[in-house]
């Protein structure tokens, strides 16, 4: 059976990042999955308070296992930006496979505090789930801006990621580095790209001593996101890229197709698009990196 801390070690010797995608319908499950299944590399799905919500907590963990079961492949589930013990607690009780649990927002001894409490309650419902803490300011929601918030002003200190990850036992950390949820127009329409601070990635991965995740990848320049794994990226998070790619390949198929009212007749051109998004991420998160790993 696949574990995602055994899987995530093997990513981080080999050079190379596991993609997390969220997903809120089937459709993008599917595409999710038949992405990853057809490059022969692990992947994350990702659900958010929201999408738990719409999905049904037990509902999604049971089809993410479902996939795993029957085709033996590494599917892993996580529950993404998780505001509240009583949510953590029921994912982990759902089994799933790890959680970021984002008290982000606090000052950060509260933060700590909260965090370290989280690890407590969680390892002992679920000792082999994995928890992820944030600190720093990576912004919230898969918006569209007319123009992106300044992402300097919430950077993550080297020092300060040394302490959160001793003081709280964390297993994954996610820092702020360059990135906020959410996308531009400029960026829907390929002008302009999120630039990474490769050089705090790597102070960081050093200072912290666990595995660091990219959050609000979406629009990220591609050489940025190779540089960033060689410096110890060993997740990235990719949700508003295929949210666009959902809405607009699903505009698309209902104006082709006027008066038809079958579901599985007007979604396969969404689970194709979506899919495209997903196989080019992949790709390029799975290119290894050894050669430019930062030490």
């Amino acid at each position: 059976m696949h574990t995602l801390k055994a899987t995530l070690r093997d990513a981080q010797q080999r050079g190379v990042a596991i993609g997390h995608f969220n997903v809120s319908d089937l459709v993008l499950l599917k595409a999710v999955f038949s992405a990853a299944q057809e490059l022969k590399v692990a992947v994350i799905v990702g659900a958010s308070e929201g999408e738990r919500s719409f999905m049904g907590v037990g509902q999604i963990a049971a089809l993410v296992k479902s996939l795993r079961e029957e085709y033996d492949a590494p599917i892993f589930l996580n529950a993404d930006h998780t505001h509240s013990l009583a949510s953590a607690e029921e994912v982990a009780r759902a089994g799933f496979d790890s959680i970021v649990f984002d008290r982000s927002s606090l000052p950060f001894e509260e933060n700590v505090r909260q965090t370290k409490e989280a690890v407590a309650v969680l390892k002992a419902i679920h000792p082999e789930m994995l928890v992820e803490g944030e600190i720093g300011d990576i912004g919230s929601g898969s918006e569209i801006h007319d123009a992106m918030p300044d992402p300097s002003k919430g950077l993550t200190r080297p020092e300060e990621a040394r302490q959160f990850v001793t003081e709280t036992g964390i297993d994954i950390l996610a820092p702020a580095v360059g990135t906020l949820h959410g996308m531009s127009r400029s960026m829907l329409q390929g002008e302009s790209r999120k630039h990474l601070d490769i050089e705090r990635i790597a102070a960081i991965r050093k200072a912290a001593g666990v595995p660091l995740t990219l959050h609000g990848g979406s629009g990220t320049d591609d050489a940025d996101f190779r540089r960033a794994i060689a410096a110890g990226i060993g997740i990235i998070h990719i949700n508003t890229e295929l949210r666009v790619a959902w809405r607009r390949s699903l505009e698309s198929s209902l104006a082709s197709r006027p008066d038809d009212v079958v579901p599985y007749k007007i979604l396969p051109p969404v689970v194709d698009a979506v899919k495209d998004v997903v196989t080019s991420r992949l790709q390029l998160f799975s290119q290894p990196a050894v050669a430019e790993r930062v030490a």
